[in-house]
């Protein structure tokens, strides 16, 4: 897999996410940004586990990987902060990360991400908690998302 194709596919994905119009309208990047313009998701960290399955004809085995994303809201009023985030880390409906970054698993049968891996899957949400970021403080929580692809890909 490419991880770096892999992690803009995603962020693509995200910025899907439609929220209520005093929240503004989610930016997403496909790495970590040096600034954010909140609210703010990115793909950030990831580890990797080479040839998970046998060899494929030709190549090395499946790639598993694991995806460590981040959304970051500002603090300009706490409860209204965290009302946008709990949207944003919903199981379902417009505000759902999970919901529009799935959306690209494509079809059954088809390649994820435009082709970019087998398949992914938005594991868990975790680590619900104020983050400093660039010297600024931000409610934010990171998602993890397993990846499967080829490994010579």
């Amino acid at each position: 897999m490419q991880m770096g194709a892999v992690r803009n596919a995603i962020a693509q994905a995200a910025s899907a996410v439609v929220l209520p119009p005093s929240a503004g309208k989610l930016t997403c990047t496909g790495f970590t940004p040096d600034a954010v313009n909140e609210p703010h998701f990115f793909a950030g960290e990831y580890s990797l586990d080479f040839d998970k399955t046998m060899r494929r004809a030709g190549g090395r085995g499946l790639d598993v990987a694991e995806l460590t994303c981040r959304v970051l809201v500002g603090r300009q009023d706490d409860e209204t902060s965290q009302r946008t985030l709990d949207a944003l880390l919903s199981g379902s409906g417009p505000a759902s990360l999970k919901t529009a970054i799935e959306a690209a698993r494509g079809a059954p049968g088809e390649y994820a991400l435009g082709g970019l891996a087998d398949d992914f899957h938005v594991m868990r949400i975790q680590g619900y908690r104020w983050y400093e970021h660039q010297g600024t403080q931000y409610v934010g929580a990171e998602l993890a998302i397993k990846i499967i692809g080829e490994g010579s890909a």
